[in-house]
C-alpha cells in the first residue's frame, strides 16, 4: 500500500476512535492530520476530503443512534435545513480564500472546539422534547449560523450543533449528542460537494480515511467502557491535544 494512504488508514482510525470516545469535536483533527501527517499539500483538498470522511463516519453513527431511538427528527430537521443552505455558502466562500489564509481561521476554530471541550457537559434536560412554533423559531438562525461555519471551516460542527440543539429546545445531552449527527452528516455532505465541484476532493485519500475509520469505531467501542468515571479528565487532555494543534496550524499558516 502507498505509504499516504497507510497513513490516511491510520489518520481515518484514530479520528473515528476520538470521535467515539468523545463524540463532537473529533473531527477537526481531520485536516491537520491530512496535512502534516498524510502530507496532502493543498489546503482545500484536505478540507473537502476530511469533510467528506466525516460525513460518512457521521451518517454511520447516525443509523445507530437512530435504531436505539435517541434521535429527535423534527428538531434535528429543523435545524439541520437552514444549516444545509448555511453550509454550502460556508464551503462556496472558504474556497475563495488563500489556502494560508483559510488555515489560519480554521487554527482558530480548532481553538474555540478545543477550548469549549473543557467545559463539564450538561446532562439535564426534557427527554420527551417535541417541536413547536416558539423551537422553530429559534432553531433555524442557529442552524443556518452553525451550517455557515461547519462549511467555511470544513468541520462537522458536532461541538456547536448539539449545544445549538440544548439551548433551543431544551432536550437531554443525549438526545442532542445524537441528533446532531443529522446536521454533521449533511454539512459535510454539502461542504465535501462543494469541494468536488471544484476539483478539490481527494478520492483515494476519502476512502482511505473511510476503511480507517471503520476500525477506529470498533476500537472507540470496546474502549468505552474502560473510562468510565474517567471521561472527563480523558476528554479534557484531549481538549488540550486539539488546542496545541490549533496552535501548531497557526503557526504553520502564518509561515506560509
Amino acid at each position: 500500500m502507498d505509504a499516504s494512504l497507510l497513513l490516511a488508514v491510520l489518520s481515518g482510525a484514530l479520528v473515528a476512535l476520538l470521535l467515539t470516545l468523545f463524540g463532537g469535536g473529533g473531527s477537526v483533527l481531520a485536516t491537520p492530520l491530512l496535512l502534516y501527517v498524510v502530507g496532502v499539500r493543498d489546503a482545500h483538498v484536505a478540507i473537502g476530503t476530511s469533510a467528506a470522511a466525516v460525513a460518512v463516519n457521521a451518517a454511520a453513527g447516525l443509523a445507530a443512534q437512530a435504531k436505539a431511538g435517541r434521535v429527535k427528527w423534527p428538531c434535528a430537521l429543523t435545524f439541520g435545513a437552514p444549516g444545509l443552505v448555511g453550509s454550502l455558502v460556508g464551503a462556496q466562500l472558504a474556497k475563495t480564500l488563500p489556502g494560508a489564509q483559510l488555515l489560519a481561521w480554521f487554527a482558530l476554530a480548532m481553538a474555540v472546539v478545543g477550548l469549549s471541550m473543557f467545559r463539564a457537559p450538561r446532562s439535564p434536560g426534557d427527554p420527551d422534547v417535541r417541536i413547536d412554533p416558539a423551537k422553530a423559531a429559534r432553531l433555524v438562525p442557529v442552524g443556518a449560523a452553525t451550517g455557515l461555519a461547519a462549511g467555511f471551516f470544513g468541520i462537522g460542527g458536532g461541538f456547536l450543533i448539539a449545544p445549538g440543539l440544548m439551548a433551543a429546545t431544551g432536550m437531554t445531552l443525549a438526545n442532542a449528542a445524537a441528533s446532531s449527527l443529522v446536521s454533521v452528516a449533511l454539512f459535510g455532505a454539502a461542504t465535501s460537494v462543494s469541494y468536488a465541484a471544484s476539483g478539490l476532493v481527494d478520492g483515494r485519500l476519502f476512502l482511505a480515511l473511510v476503511a480507517g475509520g471503520a476500525v477506529g469505531v470498533l476500537v472507540g467501542a470496546r474502549l468505552a467502557p474502560r473510562l468510565t468515571g474517567r471521561v472527563l479528565l480523558a476528554r479534557r487532555l484531549f481538549a488540550a491535544m486539539v488546542v496545541v494543534t490549533s496552535a501548531y496550524v497557526f503557526w504553520k499558516a502564518l509561515g506560509a
